[in-house]
């Protein structure tokens, strides 16, 4: 069992001042998925992602759908009770807890972001909910991370963790890819064996969707300075370390899919999504 319970400690949030005149990654892909946490200014940048590339929501809506398949399957399959989610946004429906602890209620889940609109979800959410603790941090430094007290004190890191990579690094404000494979590497080292990644990233599929790619980076680049579509060979690195179950790095609703396949729209291609475990 973890080392206790996380009860309602939630770190030292860095700053609860919102600016409303900058649109959020976390508040922008919340209005995608149809909450309904976030501002004007996040719904403008939505509108003028949607105008650039119609159905650019499929991103957001194929990435949150994969997000749910992996820990249903690290949950019942795998018996994995310990989740790490960095960059986890905002608590809308079929976030990591919510699916975990519907089919273990004994699964810890551990959030760590440092938007000042998901600190505020995040401490409501610990007052009902005793197995789910929520950090202030910056997810690209793996230290302040992983050396947390609540983190520490939370994860017991001589079981085997599930590490929820899903859509962060994406947005690491640096855009030489190897910066991000460093930060993925140094948390990838701190992990027991037997632990598991659940990795998605923006996709540059280099094909006739690559236009689409460039839009919609072009439009975030432009609102929020950051977001980079990486192409295979970038993304690739970012799992050294890791054993992927099949099918491997795919497009996002290609992962172990519910049902038949149905035609995605561009933007879908536009995603990929892996899991992989540490041996």
């Amino acid at each position: 069992m973890p080392h206790g319970r996380p009860g309602r400690q939630q770190g030292d949030p860095r700053s609860s001042a919102i600016d409303t005149t900058i649109p959020s990654v976390a508040r922008a892909y919340d209005a995608a998925l149809g909450g309904k946490d976030d501002y004007e200014i996040d719904r403008q940048l939505l509108a003028r992602l949607d105008a650039a590339v119609p159905e650019v929501a499929s991103i957001a809506l194929t990435n949150r759908k994969f997000l749910i398949r992996a820990v249903r399957y690290l949950a019942v399959n795998a018996g994995v009770q310990q989740f790490l989610d960095r960059g986890s946004g905002l608590p809308a429906a079929g976030n990591t807890h919510q699916v975990a602890q519907r089919l273990d209620s004994d699964a810890v889940v551990v959030y760590v972001d440092n938007d000042p609109v998901v600190l505020a979800h995040g401490r409501a959410l610990l007052e009902e909910n005793d197995n789910t603790a929520f950090i202030a941090a910056d997810i690209f430094d793996p230290p302040q991370v992983l050396d947390h007290e609540v983190v520490r004190s939370t994860i017991d890191f001589t079981r085997p963790v599930a590490l929820m990579q899903v859509a962060p690094l994406q947005h690491h404000p640096g855009p030489d890819p190897r910066t991000a494979v460093d930060v993925m590497r140094r948390y990838v080292e701190a992990l027991p064996s037997g632990s598991y990644v659940v990795f998605s990233h923006f996709f540059d599929p280099e094909d006739e969707n690559s236009e689409v790619a460039r839009r919609v980076q072009g439009i975030l680049n432009s609102g929020i300075n950051r977001g980079h579509f990486r192409t295979r060979d970038e993304i690739t690195p970012m799992l050294d370390g890791l054993q992927l179950l099949d099918p491997g790095l795919v497009v996002a609703d290609e992962w172990w899919p519910d049902g038949p396949r149905t035609t995605l729209p561009a933007a879908g291609h536009c995603i990929v999504a892996a899991l992989g475990v540490k041996p």
